[in-house]
């Protein structure tokens, strides 16, 4: 065990783990922030997707140990009110079905208008591709996106 100091939405947090331990699970079972969700533990799926420096990073594979200064942002600390422009249009479209792979979704669109204020379809696509939705409601996530481009 060795103790880490990360900065996580906003404040500093110190935490004890293996170096090797991923940020997911420091995140969930050491900081109590579960809007995280392990989906497949091989970055393949994007629902750890987190914010690292403002990218996007799957936390599942993520050791504790390169997190280093770096500022790290999870679902809980991209608006405190839950009322950024991309949670809004997330609403307003009624995307979630059963939610589980929302917030990495959020978080990868969220990185993604941070790059391109104004995506195109391709660009959506491309950016959103490694996020699964077992409820398959990408029509919705790309409305939902093109929402939050104009209120942005």
């Amino acid at each position: 065990m060795a103790t880490y100091t990360i900065f996580v939405n906003g404040s500093s947090k110190t935490v004890n783990a293996d170096p090797d331990t991923p940020l997911l699970w420091v995140l969930r079972d050491e900081l109590g922030l579960v809007g995280t969700k392990y989906g497949c533990g091989i970055a393949q799926c994007g629902a750890c997707t987190v914010h690292l420096d403002g990218a996007a990073m799957r936390s599942c594979v993520l050791p504790i140990s390169t997190i280093s200064d770096q500022k790290v942002i999870t679902i809980e600390g991209l608006d405190s009110e839950n009322s950024h422009p991309l949670q809004e249009a997330w609403r307003e479209h009624d995307v979630p079905q059963c939610g589980y792979c929302q917030a990495g979704q959020i978080m990868n669109a969220a990185a993604l208008l941070k790059e391109n204020k104004n995506p195109s379809d391709d660009a959506i696509d491309e950016a959103m591709r490694g996020n699964i939705c077992r409820c398959a409601t990408y029509p919705r996530i790309k409305k939902a996106i093109k929402t939050a481009a104009d209120k942005l």
